[in-house]
């Protein structure tokens, strides 16, 4: 008997980390604020429960598919420090765009390279073969247009995206927040 109880766990268990699917969430925060959250989950009913949940609490509301997605493009971002590298910025950016990168910047700390898809890979590999190390390197949904916040509103949304953060099913949040 034991036997069965142990082996009926194991399938149970086996069967439940087969069954997880990946789910996209769209609503809006505080103020209008675009946000996207992905989620892997065995459980549709819960998680949507929990991400309306933390949405309604922060004063937003989840939408419908579609609702916010057409303000963002899916593209590869690398990021480098600065500190982190020995090339200049010129030399940089000419290795990224002979490598297939859309777009370079300057920031204050970091140099960031935006990429289609596609050619994420091929970016990234040839930076890495450079014996770049990157501070973030992922395929990202890159908001279009941004929404500034007053201190109540940041502080509603830092809330918001602490809590879907908090949720364990949830695996990427994306904003169009601009911090």
């Amino acid at each position: 008997m034991p036997n069965d109880t142990i082996n009926n766990a194991l399938k149970k268990a086996t069967a439940s980390n087969e069954n997880y699917e990946e789910i996209t969430y769209e609503g809006y925060g505080p103020n209008g604020v675009a946000v996207i959250v992905e989620a892997a989950t065995d459980n549709k009913n819960r998680t949507a429960a929990d991400v309306r949940h933390v949405f309604d609490k922060a004063g937003g509301n989840l939408g419908t598919s579609g609702c916010v997605s057409y303000m963002f493009n899916k593209k590869g971002v690398i990021v480098i420090e600065k500190e982190n590298t020995s090339m200049d910025e010129e030399e940089l950016m000419m290795l990224a765009i002979e490598a297939g990168a859309e777009d370079f910047k300057t920031l204050d700390e970091v140099y960031e390279i935006t990429t289609e898809p596609n050619d994420f890979s091929n970016v990234h590999d040839k930076l890495e073969e450079a014996g770049l190390e990157f501070l973030e390197a992922e395929i990202q949904m890159v908001p279009t247009t941004t929404v500034k916040l007053d201190e109540k509103g940041s502080e509603k949304m830092e809330r918001l995206i602490e809590n879907l953060e908090d949720l364990d099913d949830v695996s990427n949040i994306y904003h169009n927040w601009e911090e």
